[in-house]
Parts: structure tokens; C-alpha cells; sequence
């Protein structure tokens, strides 16, 4: 069996804000085709070692590397590596959903780009309000946009924060065999989830996160 690359490795990382250390010297190392879960209580942490694997937070300490690459989220490297779904998007206000997604994988250099985008939105049956603008969207259907855009980059690592929030029981299993058939072709995903059966699908390796410490 061959080797798998490692995707991500974070070494020595720990988050503070002012006294307060929410992260301590944090290891982790993902290769392709795995899944990691983070759990943990409220407050352990979990989004905070999310935000700063994309770049979006920087560590206090200690390194993110994807694919032996430094984490920046402006890096064009990164950026093609790694698709995310992390917060409540803010979506291009005039853009209706089906342009949001077009623009997007355009703008990624993806090759047959309608096409994508079409099967992207049968898939999260979002094709009824593709002409639609994000602001009018259910809060569900929101989520789902969400993780339309996540589908409709490239992607070698995926970072996702509770992705089954607000997706219905026929959701999450929808949720769960898409994202069990990309880990088999050898996508790397990290996530937080309090949702058993997505991290039973996926065959997660669980990781738990302390609380903070003051």
C-alpha cells in the first residue's frame, strides 16, 4: 500500500487572548483520505484550531503547514489547497446563488465550471432559489450554500465547523456519504461536530480539546 502525504501538520500551537490561553501546544498531523474530528466542551477550543489552520487567526505560537507550505490565507498555494466552511458566510450581496457559485469556480481556474456548479446546486437542491439573492435564503438553505462553495473549489484539505448545523436528519446523511466518498479519493478533512452519526459515517479519528486556561 502506498504511502499517504501528510496534508496538514501543526506543531506546537497555542492561541491566546490577552492572559487568557484557549489553546495549548497543539499537535496534529493529517494525511490524505483521513478525517479528523475535534470534541470537546464549549469553550475547549475546537473553533479557535479551526480559525487558525485557514489562516484566518494566527497562532500565538507554533506553525500550520499544509502540504509542507506555511499557512497564509493570501498564498495562492493555499488557497487552492484548502476549501473551508468555517463561519456564517458573508455572501456577495447583489450576486444571486447560482453567480455566487459560478464566480467562484471561475475564479479558481476550474475547468468546466457551469457543469460543476450545476450538479453542486442539484446536489444541495438549492436549483429552485439558484436565481435568488443569499439574503433571502432560509437559514438552512444558507447552510447549504455554504457548503455548496466548499464543493465548488479545489480542494486537498477541508476545514469545516459544525457543517451540520441546521441540515435536517436527510441532510446530515446526505452530508455524510458526500464527504466519506471525497475522504476515499483521498480528501483530508478536519472538523468540529456535535453530531455522532456525521463522525460515525466518516470514520473519524477523534481528537479532544481541553478547556481554556486562564
Amino acid at each position: 500500500m502506498a504511502s499517504r502525504d501528510t496534508v496538514l501538520k501543526v506543531t506546537n500551537l497555542s492561541k491566546s487572548y490577552g492572559p487568557t490561553t484557549i489553546v495549548d501546544n497543539f499537535n496534529l498531523e493529517v494525511r490524505e483520505g483521513e478525517a479528523v474530528a475535534l470534541t470537546g466542551r464549549n469553550g475547549a477550543g475546537k473553533s479557535t484550531v479551526l480559525r487558525c489552520l485557514v489562516g484566518a487567526d494566527r497562532p500565538t505560537e507554533g506553525s500550520v503547514e499544509v502540504l509542507g507550505v506555511k499557512m497564509s490565507e493570501t498564498n495562492p498555494e493555499i488557497r487552492r489547497n484548502v476549501a473551508t466552511v468555517i463561519d456564517d458566510l458573508d455572501f456577495f450581496p447583489d450576486l444571486s446563488v447560482v453567480e455566487h457559485l459560478d464566480l467562484l469556480a471561475r475564479a479558481h481556474g476550474l475547468d468546466e465550471a457551469d457543469q460543476l456548479v450545476d450538479e453542486v446546486l442539484e446536489e444541495v437542491q438549492l436549483v429552485p432559489q439558484s436565481g435568488q439573492l443569499p439574503g433571502t435564503l432560509s437559514s438552512g438553505q444558507r447552510r447549504r450554500l455554504a457548503l455548496a462553495t466548499a464543493f465548488v473549489r479545489p480542494r486537498r484539505l477541508l476545514v469545516l465547523d459544525e457543517p451540520e448545523q441546521r441540515l435536517d436528519v436527510e441532510g446530515v446523511k446526505w452530508l455524510g456519504a458526500r464527504l466519506r466518498a471525497e475522504k476515499e479519493k483521498g480528501l483530508a478533512i478536519v472538523m468540529a461536530s456535535h453530531e455522532p452519526a456525521l463522525v460515525e459515517a466518516l470514520g473519524c479519528r477523534i481528537v479532544e480539546l481541553g478547556g481554556p486556561r486562564g
